[in-house]
């Protein structure tokens, strides 16, 4: 054996061995066999390797010859990173960790989760909400305790005080929790040690819609009647997605699967590169009223590049899909006729992807989130003509390369303004849009709403949270287009197309969308 193989051996077995594993004589050289085939690429032929190794199940850190064909295998006709450049990830496949304050850590993921939970799911519910966003909090350099204890005027920091050790503090203090309305007209601030009534009367709020079930931070004083008199009210602070990202490293959040750092790297550098690729965005999509949506597809299909993804959100039908709709035959006809409306656009139907995601009043089994895709029923007549055809659940991610886009389609800016117990702060804004954003953003959830006024099924409540942030979050509405970009997030909605003819045509590579209309 020359030197240059043993050289060659020992970079593969060192590089295996950085990753905890350790490879037979009979593996090593498979992988030595494997990497001929890359010439002067033999270190990304290695990681391709490492990370197929992350994906499949050891019983031990030995691994055998055939465990690396297994691998070899997977990776033939499509390397990872032409299989990681684009992935759809169903709400009901996302991965579910909840943080545990005792040992100051993440666990998880729970095992495959019943539909319907019971009566401990709901109150995991909160509960899991609040500790998140607690475990966030301390690192914020604002909220962060004192490694000496002095008076905290002079520390420059605002220490929370637990609601139960309220009891016969004297002065201003600053409090964390969700509010809830316990009883009729009053509400209470609650969280894992009590629950304290609280008089918003004369706060002061910074920007979003502060609603019962918000988590805030606020700032006040306990009165001698017990309710504790608000100031200063806001949401938790946000924290960076590096942040974010740096504390739950090995952690899949998103649902996408993990990425080493060279092959995120990697994918970076291919997302600048793809400065053609383009996500054409509709909602409110009537396909009993196709019209428009030919002289879109008509333009596209003569563009030299055409677009990468076409995302269609409902409502797909100009009536509500409830029990008093008969029409469920004729409503099959109109996929099919959207169908061929696409198959007749030979280019964008072969070299584009087609994204449904369910709107609220589509068909399905209820109006809980998250929402399942359209039924198969209908799903059929559109994949007939429609190839490249995908139907995910309401919400949807989406990765793009290294990007994480969230897709939620629902009426949520009119339900918010309806629901808030406090007038918005029109101090820095008075855009409802920006609102929504700063809300959903620090609340790191898609829908802080009550669950009277919007149903969520409570084993699946971690499917609409937005930890790590991702890069761009889609919030369809059927109110007027806008688009917003908020501590290097982008948000925007699309607005509604049948209505008042407006799209967004959305550019990965430089997060720019371009808010279009016909």
């Amino acid at each position: 054996m020359g030197v240059e193989q043993q050289l060659r051996l020992r970079k593969a077995q060192q590089k295996f061995r950085m990753r905890g594993l350790t490879l037979t004589v009979d593996a090593l050289k498979a992988v030595v066999a494997f990497l001929d085939g890359f010439l002067e690429a033999e270190d990304e032929g290695l990681e391709q390797l490492l990370s197929e190794a992350d994906k499949i199940s050891l019983k031990n850190n030995v691994l055998s010859k055939e465990s690396i064909l297994e691998m070899v295998a997977s990776i033939s006709g499509s390397t990872t990173i032409e299989r990681n450049v684009f992935k759809v990830i169903d709400a009901f496949q996302v991965p579910k960790f909840c943080y545990d304050p005792i040992r100051k850590m993440f666990h998880g993921p729970a095992e495959k989760l019943a539909l319907h939970g019971d009566a401990q799911s709901k109150a995991a519910l909160y509960r899991d909400r609040l500790q998140l966003l607690q475990q966030r909090i301390v690192r914020d350099r604002h909220f962060a305790k004192p490694a000496f204890r002095v008076d905290g005027s002079r520390s420059g920091t605002c220490e929370m005080t637990p609601l139960q050790s309220l009891i016969g503090c004297s002065g201003n203090r600053w409090v964390m929790g969700i509010i809830s309305q316990l009883e009729d007209g009053c509400y209470y601030l609650e969280d894992i040690s009590a629950a304290t009534p609280i008089d918003l009367s004369v706060a002061k709020t910074t920007t979003g819609f502060f609603t019962e079930n918000s988590i805030i931070v606020a700032e006040g004083e306990l009165q001698p009647d017990g309710v504790f008199k608000v100031y200063t009210c806001g949401f938790p602070p946000l924290e960076s997605r590096s942040v974010s990202l740096s504390i739950t490293a090995g952690l899949d959040f998103f649902g996408a699967g993990v990425l080493s750092p060279d092959e995120i790297l990697r994918l970076e550098r291919m997302e600048r590169k793809a400065i053609n690729d383009m996500f054409v965005v509709f909602s409110e999509v009537w396909i009993d009223q196709e019209e428009k949506l030919g002289m879109v597809l008509d333009g596209f299909e003569s563009v030299e590049v055409v677009p990468t993804l076409f995302v269609f959100m409902g409502n797909f039908c100009s009536r509500p899909c409830n029990l008093a709709f008969h029409a469920f035959s004729k409503l099959r006809e109109q996929f099919n006729r959207l169908g061929s409306l696409i198959a007749a656009h030979p280019r964008i139907n072969q070299e584009s992807k087609f994204l449904f995601i369910p709107g609220p009043g589509d068909p399905g089994p209820a109006s809980v989130l998250p929402r399942p895709p359209i039924p198969d029923y209908f799903a059929r007549e559109v994949m007939k003509h429609v190839p490249n055809a995908i139907f995910s659940s309401n919400p949807c991610r989406v990765r793009y390369y290294s990007q994480e886009i969230v897709f939620f389609r629902q009426d949520l800016l009119y339900r918010m303004r309806r629901s808030c117990i406090i007038p918005p702060s029109e101090e820095e804004t008075k855009d409802p849009f920006e609102h929504l954003v700063a809300t959903v953003t620090h609340q790191s959830h898609l829908c802080p709403l009550p669950l009277m006024t919007e149903p969520i099924s409570w084993n699946y409540d971690h499917s609409l949270r937005l930890y790590p942030t991702p890069h761009t979050i889609v919030l369809a509405d059927c109110s007027e287009q806008k688009m917003f970009k908020y501590t290097g997030v982008t948000c925007f909605n699309p607005g509604s197309f049948t209505n008042d003819g407006t799209f967004v045509a959305y550019r990965p590579a430089t997060q720019e969308p371009e808010l279009s209309a016909i």
